[in-house]
């Protein structure tokens, strides 16, 4: 209320820096402290209108002006004015006379200690909410995996091999290596064999019977990843990294930490994602498109290919590196008919299958029948077999099968593909329509384009319904 300290204290204080307005009543201190935001307010207690005790405690209410801090500047000293200051919501006291040097240290202390107070709710605000994010991804994941790990079991127990049926020594070696992978938690693996051997088969007893079996195992065909989504499916995505990404989306890599990763057909992956699949599986760590800083997981993955691989790295077509990390150690599948032991025991395990589906009492399989089979060389492997036996039980309308229902069929040349038999398509549409898309998909080498036009919808659909799946 002195006009000669206000002098004082202006000069004083823009020499030093800083900016200064100046209020000569309580109103106009309140209306330039709610549109200026100040970082300090100097008040006199001895004001025309209101008396600072009741400008600061109407700052304080404010919630634009609540935080600033107030230091009471005045000639009063009064022990029961200063105790009414902080309680008013000062935070600190000058008397007058005053020197400069003193209200200058005193102004720099509390516009530093501000100044932390603000960075550190700035900082617990960022980790408040990157929380709440982690929580939300966590619960997403978690939702998705179950749901992934769910389909893998109900196909798994359609295959019958929660166990890896068999009991050739061929078998009993593989099972062997598969107890012994069982104890290394975080040692890769690839699983080589030809298509329809039960390489997945393998791959979900390791995870089954090792510390990871409470995580999530996450079975993905790499062969059908539609190329223009592999990066976002793997790794994920953080809002706004590409055209059309209105949230955040968690790769196969998130959904699978604490558990197993299953990469099937490897060998198909896409060159340029190669290297980023190398980093993620030696800095265990993944970043996700438009990211700036790595997530960390904790994911074993087991590879699987029905392809040459060390012919594809020397042919220039599997980078060498990654081709070493992933086969860290490595269980060959022989075909079916190298372990012609196993045909009845897998023969007679999927007619009990099929026979409890069908809702049919013990069905058999006749000599002759199983004869018929066990001289047969499976091109499709075990997959044939499955489906070969399906086929022949419907044939045989439940009754004994005879070797005339057994259809065995030959391919006319090249790698046979496994005997084509009644899709098992869920009751239920969207899962119906996804094991379709996926079909189409292998069948065109991972061309959305093309698949489109085999199930004759639009490429769009195809698109949409693969991102609703991996959103949950």
């Amino acid at each position: 209320d002195t006009p000669a300290n206000v002098d004082v204290l202006c000069q004083a204080l823009e020499a030093a820096g800083y900016q200064v307005m100046v209020a000569n009543s309580g109103r106009v201190a309140l209306d330039l402290a709610t549109r200026f935001t100040p970082r300090l307010i100097l008040l006199d207690v001895t004001m025309p209108e209101m008396d600072g005790f009741e400008v600061c405690r109407r700052l304080k209410l404010d919630g634009a002006t609540g935080g600033i801090p107030v230091v009471f500047l005045t000639a009063r000293d009064d022990a029961d004015d200063v105790v009414r200051g902080f309680r008013a919501g000062g935070v600190d006291y000058v008397l007058k006379p005053f020197r400069k040097e003193e209200v200058l240290a005193r102004i720099r202390t509390h516009v530093e200690h501000a100044a932390l107070v603000q960075a550190l709710q700035e900082k617990n605000a960022a980790l408040q909410a990157e929380t709440e994010r982690r929580e939300r991804v966590t619960k997403d994941r978690n939702t998705l995996a179950r749901r992934l790990t769910l389909a893998a079991d109900q196909e798994a127990a359609r295959w019958g091999l929660g166990e890896f049926v068999g009991n050739s020594p061929t078998t009993a070696l593989i099972m062997d290596k598969v107890e012994r992978l069982q104890a290394v938690e975080q040692t890769s693996v690839l699983i080589q064999g030809e298509s329809g051997t039960g390489k997945e088969l393998i791959a979900r007893a390791i995870h089954s019977g090792s510390g990871r079996r409470d995580g999530p195992f996450v079975p993905i065909n790499c062969g059908a990843i539609p190329r223009e989504l592999a990066d976002s499916l793997l790794f994920g995505h953080v809002k706004g990294a590409f055209t059309g990404a209105d949230r955040e989306q968690i790769g196969y890599f998130e959904l699978a930490d604490g558990g197993v990763l299953f990469l099937d057909e490897v060998g198909t992956l896409p060159m340029e994602l190669q290297p980023k699949l190398l980093r993620v599986l030696e800095e265990r760590q993944v970043l996700p498109l438009g990211a700036r800083v790595g997530r960390p997981i904790d994911v074993r993955v087991v590879a699987a290919t029905n392809a040459d691989l060390q012919g594809q790295v020397q042919a220039g077509a599997f980078r060498p590196d990654l081709y070493y990390r992933l086969a860290r150690a490595t269980v060959d599948v022989p075909p079916l008919r190298d372990r012609r032991e196993d045909i009845g025991l897998l023969a007679r395990h999927f007619l009990a299958m099929f026979g409890i589906e069908m809702g049919l009492d013990d069905p058999s399989l006749s000599p002759e029948a199983l004869a018929l089979l066990e001289q047969h060389d499976f091109p499709g492997n075990v997959r044939e077999l499955k489906n070969l036996i399906e086929h022949a039980l419907i044939e045989s309308r439940g009754q004994q099968i005879q070797a005339a229902h057994v259809s065995l069929r030959q391919p006319l040349d090249g790698p046979p593909a496994p005997a084509a038999a009644i899709p098992d398509l869920p009751l239920n549409l969207e899962e119906a329509e996804m094991i379709l898309i996926r079909r189409a998909l292998e069948q065109t080498d991972g061309n959305i384009s093309a698949a489109a036009r085999l199930l004759g919808v639009e490429r769009t659909k195809i698109y949409r319904r693969l991102n609703q799946v991996t959103q949950g």
